[in-house]
């Protein structure tokens, strides 16, 4: 009686190194060709304008005339320019709305993480004030502000305002009124970003720790906001360089008024180079906020330990 024999599996192609790099040579290419769109809109409308930016921040240039090396002399004015360090002061003050708006962001992520009638509904309408132009943003809040508007108003009544005012003319109060309109704008999009966040938090491990007796404050604090670390540092990177580089709100509320309560940074950039032509001591004023930022967003690195969950 003879044995059938096992059918042979068939044996796999073996390349040569020289074929194997064609291959990979092939797939790069094929890569870098699927790319090659983006890479040159990155180049003309990123890159370029950052390398120029830079090289106009050493420069006397007004359009008309080709641009004229000067070395250091716009840092040197500007480290005696009081308007331009009042500017840096306001956003600097503009950087209390970010521990603010995280809180309420995760807060309110916490709230509509969960299953509740109609949550759908409330997570869309937390998320319309960021899907709105500030251009209707601010002519709304404008109003709203105003002598006679609803928010005076209300003031009036609960006793914190005596007599009534438009919190936009108001020295004191202006910069504050703003960054209320940007917390108010800006909490819906960090609310989205918390709550994917919160969905990545493993459940096992928040139930193990009520099951130890935790609290629900101590399951938040070292269950759940440990495993939100890395979310927590991209909220507040975006929100601290917004603040400090904030220009829409002031720009379409106040225009940098009254007595130059909101004027910031970033405004003193834009009519240094729009309204004045000065475009090369604007550049220098931008390369200086954006070393700003960087300073700040090494800071949030160190405070939030890398966005390492397990730091």
């Amino acid at each position: 009686m003879t044995r059938a024999r096992a059918p042979r599996e068939a044996a796999a192609p073996v390349r040569s190194g020289g074929t194997s790099r064609r291959v990979t040579a092939r797939t790069t290419a094929l890569a870098y060709a699927f790319m090659l769109p983006f890479l040159v809109l990155l180049a003309v409308y990123h890159t370029w304008p950052v390398l120029f930016g830079t090289y106009l921040a050493f420069t006397e240039y007004n359009v008309i005339s080709p641009p004229r090396f000067v070395g250091l002399a716009n840092f040197q004015r500007l480290l005696h320019d009081d308007q331009f360090w009042s500017g840096v002061v306001n956003s600097l003050k503009y950087l209390m709305v970010v521990p603010v708006l995280q809180l309420a962001s995760i807060g309110l992520a916490m709230l509509v993480n969960r299953p509740l009638p109609g949550i759908g509904f409330f997570r869309t309408a937390y998320y319309v004030p960021v899907v709105t132009s500030f251009a209707v943003v601010g002519l709304i809040w404008t109003w709203m502000y105003q002598q006679d508007g609803p928010v005076t108003f209300v003031l009036q009544h609960l006793g914190l305002m005596k007599e009534p005012h438009s919190l936009l003319n108001d020295p004191g109060k202006a910069l504050y009124a703003v960054m209320f309109v940007t917390l108010w704008k800006g909490i819906g999009y960090y609310m989205v970003l918390y709550l994917a966040g919160l969905q990545g938090v493993p459940k096992d491990q928040e139930e193990a720790a009520e099951m130890d007796g935790a609290t629900r404050l101590q399951v938040f604090w070292h269950v759940t906001l440990p495993a939100l670390r890395p979310t927590v540092l991209v909220c507040s990177l975006l929100s601290t360089i917004s603040a400090i580089k904030v220009f829409e709100e002031v720009y379409v509320m106040t225009s940098g008024g009254p007595v130059g309560s909101t004027y910031t940074a970033l405004f003193f950039t834009y009519a240094k180079a729009f309204q004045d032509f000065q475009y090369g001591y604007a550049a220098a004023a931008g390369l200086v906020i954006a070393v700003i930022s960087l300073i700040f967003g090494a800071i949030n690195f160190r405070l939030t330990r890398g966005g390492r969950s397990d730091a």
